[in-house]
């Protein structure tokens, strides 16, 4: 009797919080519908499964700490929106990019920046090479933002470099992701680093004890170097060897990254003090009171930093946009192609307008499920004549957008739901007919190497592997 009153009590407590929940999804706001029927099929089919996929990832909470300090950042953000734009921040645009520019800044928040000398760096060790001669060249701080760093070869020449710097008397401060370097902050190179006083911290670490509430999968995902509020570096590479250790049958990763000297390096330092103001409580404004000046000959840029406590659909809505302005070319690449439905409708719209549209993906990806899900969506793009192309040379990890030779995005930000929704990221737009013809190049190197995708063949790929894809792209929305 007693066995059957407890499986009553059971069942009744789990259909009260499906229940629950179920309500929960459909009042929250701004989830997509394809998110919400997603949450709702995995409730009602997989009620154990969902009850605590959901307390767990559902919802983008930041905790009660963070939440307060990023009120903070946002309150200094409102006050600064209303005083006189920083040196270089009033450029002037032509159509249709300052449709661009204008988006961008009411969605993110940064105004474009004129005279700006950016460099494009093609590959890991000559963006490492570069970091490492202006980390040698500081004088008064040093800041570093990665989602992940190794102890490999090229983890311990950024430390070595760190180490002398901070010998010199420069402060140096490196944020790393506490996931995604969670091995980096447990070794004895980072032990190193903080001996020789260097400051190490560990960006949204995950303590279940501590913050009950919040969601332990939202990363700083992030890949920025400040130095001296002089130089700036951002993209997709992390502080490791391209071969990658810890999947190194996918090597070598293949990054991009941008050196940036001119006013846009300021907007680079302030998004690192907001990082390191939410991990450690300590502003650095001293850092930011002289922003460079324009150089003369310089570009405009435009720096855009996103996360789920603010800005999230910055980078999302750029990218639409960039899709729906394009009027002759359009090249992405991305190594994790998630997207969302409105993000296939705008690629397959612009190549159905007569856009020359590539998308650039790997071949093999270091997750199965995302590399099935991503081939889910293939069979639309390619029929409204997109140009689907799997590179073959590693795991392609550069994320880059040209269009029509005139504008450039880089980016830390995959073109997946998990980047463009609640990571924290970090993007470069620069509107520039030169420097976005050196990364259309890069972008057509990446395609050399790459199979083409051929829609006749795709259409009659075995059934087997058309259902695993299909499936997996059942759970895009929650990947």
């Amino acid at each position: 009797m007693l066995g059957v009153t407890l499986t009553i009590t059971l069942i009744a407590a789990e259909v009260l919080a499906v229940g629950a929940l179920v309500v929960t999804v459909l009042l929250r706001r701004n989830l997509d519908p394809a998110t919400r029927l997603a949450w709702l099929t995995v409730l009602v089919l997989l009620p154990v499964v969902g009850i605590i996929a959901y307390l767990l990832v559902g919802e983008a909470r930041l905790g009660g700490r963070r939440i307060r300090r990023h009120r903070e950042v946002v309150l200094t953000r409102r006050e600064t929106a209303n005083t006189p734009p920083a040196p270089g921040h009033a450029p002037v645009i032509a159509e249709p990019l300052r449709q661009i520019a204008l988006l961008a800044e009411s969605v993110g928040g940064d105004l474009p920046a004129e005279g700006n000398v950016l460099t494009l760096l093609g590959d890991s060790e000559e963006s490492m090479r570069s970091l490492i001669r202006d980390i040698d060249q500081a004088r008064d701080h040093c800041h570093i933002v990665t989602y992940i760093y190794l102890t490999d070869a090229t983890g311990r020449a950024v430390a070595d470099a760190v180490i002398r710097a901070e010998r010199r008397g420069v402060q140096c401060r490196v944020l790393v992701d506490s996931v995604g370097s969670a091995a980096f902050l447990d070794s004895d190179l980072c032990d190193a680093m903080r001996m020789e006083g260097v400051q190490v911290v560990g960006a949204l670490p995950v303590n279940p004890l501590r913050s009950k509430f919040a969601r332990f999968d939202l990363r700083n995902h992030r890949k920025i170097a400040v130095i001296d509020g002089r130089i700036g570096h951002t993209g997709s590479q992390n502080i490791a060897d391209a071969a990658f250790a810890p999947k190194r049958r996918y090597a070598p990763w293949v990054d991009a990254s941008v050196r940036i000297e001119g006013p846009l390096v300021h907007d680079l330092a302030r998004l690192f003090a907001e990082d390191w103001y939410l991990d450690t409580d300590e502003w650095l404004g001293e850092t930011l009171l002289n922003p460079p000046s324009p150089i003369p000959g310089g570009v405009i840029a435009q720096f855009i930093g996103t996360g789920p406590n603010a800005y999230n659909q910055a980078m999302r809505q750029v990218y639409l946009a960039a899709c729906q302005l394009a009027r002759e070319e359009l090249i992405l690449t991305t190594p994790y192609f998630v997207p969302d439905e409105a993000t296939v409708v705008s690629l397959a719209t612009a190549a159905r307008r007569g856009v020359t549209t590539e998308l650039v993906v790997p071949k093999r990806n270091d997750s199965r499920l995302v590399a099935a899900a991503s081939r889910a969506y293939y069979e639309p793009l390619l029929e409204a004549g997109v140009h689907i192309h799997e590179y073959a040379a590693g795991l392609l990890h550069a994320k880059t957008l040209t269009m029509d030779r005139e504008l450039a995005i880089m980016s830390s930000a995959n073109l997946d739901r998990r980047s463009l929704f609640l990571n924290f990221e970090s993007s470069v737009i620069v509107y520039d007919d030169d420097f976005t013809g050196h990364l259309r190049l890069l972008q057509r190197t990446y395609m050399s190497r790459s199979r083409r995708i051929d829609p006749l063949r795709w259409a009659k790929r075995p059934w087997p592997r058309r259902l695993a894809q299909n499936v997996a792209g059942l759970f895009s929305p929650l990947l």
